[in-house]
């Protein structure tokens, strides 16, 4: 029997392209046998059970870039998250290994490395952490979202297959379920604020700038995900209670009709959100988050800046201009129908099947 195991996890963006790989690598051999491995105390623990897969747990977390106590404790997680993989890999004896980004990821690859064990790498960002540019040259194939990633990694081994992302934003939904589901008025415009699953502080404190200050009420609606931490003190803000136009919730789980009532998306700049953004083709303004290591999200949406294919705005400038951004877009029909026709050129909805695809030649070379 065919085993791989999947690594990596630490936020929705890396678990739910995981679990897409491994739906289309059960689609190819439906007996093939997939075990995670994840970060102890991050959602892939719970979230990948749930998709239907086993998992196994490192004590792992990332280097705080600030200077704080935790970091003392950082050279002994990754000793320990070593030997545990090493353990995992010695008992499991996968053909491959596929590392999708995430704190477990690093220590999975380099013992899959060290065991001669075929690896791949599934690159998201425009720009690759530390981890993958070390073990870059180390592994059999590298799977990437970007073009010019041979500036990173060797050209023999790129292959161009894009993020996966969930299956059901590939195929449009139904406009008018869309405006029903969220009981949106269909003679305005839906503007959709989107800071990932968790929120974002920035852009929460952006729309509720903009509605303290909004003189009359603008040709548009808000369809806004606010996060869970947020929500409870957004809703409760007078300025939100009993607007029509303002629709707040802490989650979307229908975000396929989320993306279908949309004519304009606000959005953070994470790989797999922009991934969905390019299959979505609708126009957007990226407002990276400052949060991340290396700046990645600030090199993704300038990507798609360079190619016209969004508009982008700065985290600190947010407060102050991200609406008047949105009026001015509102207002362009022009613009929008640019913007929507260049970001759609950069769409790859086919990325999980071909890095299965890739993932079992690595397993036919290896026999």
């Amino acid at each position: 029997m065919t085993r791989i195991i999947i690594s990596g996890g630490g936020t929705g963006g890396h678990i739910f392209p995981a679990i897409a790989i491994a739906n289309a690598l059960k689609a190819i051999e439906p007996n093939i046998e997939i075990l995670f491995i994840g970060a102890k105390g991050r959602m892939e623990m719970e979230k990948v059970p749930a998709a239907g897969y086993k998992i196994q747990g490192l004590w792992i977390s990332g280097l705080q870039r600030r200077v704080t106590w935790k970091n003392l404790s950082f050279p002994f997680k990754v000793i320990s998250s070593l030997v545990m993989a090493d353990r995992i890999l010695a008992k499991f004896k996968p053909d491959v290994v596929i590392g999708v980004g995430g704190y477990a990821s690093g220590p999975t690859l380099r013992i899959a490395v060290r065991r001669k064990i075929p690896a791949l790498i599934q690159e998201q960002n425009s720009y690759p952490g530390i981890t993958n540019k070390l073990l870059g040259g180390k592994v059999d194939k590298i799977c990437v979202a970007y073009e010019g990633m041979e500036r990173f990694f060797p050209a023999g081994k790129i292959i161009l297959t894009g993020n996966p992302v969930r299956q059901d934003i590939i195929t449009p939904g139904n406009n008018t379920e869309a405006l029903e589901h969220f009981q949106l008025n269909k003679e305005k415009k839906v503007v959709l604020i989107i800071g990932g699953s968790l929120g974002a502080g920035t852009i929460n404190k952006s729309v509720l700038h903009y509605l303290y200050h909004q003189d009359e009420q603008d040709n548009f609606q808000l369809l806004w995900q606010t996060g869970k931490y947020h929500y409870n003190s957004i809703k409760s803000n007078q300025k939100i209670l009993n607007r029509e136009d303002v629709h707040v919730h802490p989650f979307i789980d229908r975000m396929d009709l989320a993306y279908t009532a949309a004519d304009i998306i606000i959005s953070r700049a994470g790989a797999i959100a922009i991934s969905e953004l390019c299959i979505i083709g609708k126009p957007v303004i990226l407002i990276p988050s400052p949060n991340v290591a290396e700046d990645h999200q600030t090199k993704n949406a300038e990507a798609l800046k360079r190619k016209s294919a969004a508009l982008m705005l700065k985290d600190q400038d947010a407060v102050e201009k991200l609406f008047g951004l949105v009026k001015s877009l509102a207002a362009d029909n022009g613009l929008q129908n640019d913007l929507s026709k260049h970001i759609k050129t950069m769409a790859l909805p086919e990325s999980a099947s071909k890095i299965a695809k890739e993932t079992m030649k690595l397993i036919r070379k290896k026999e």
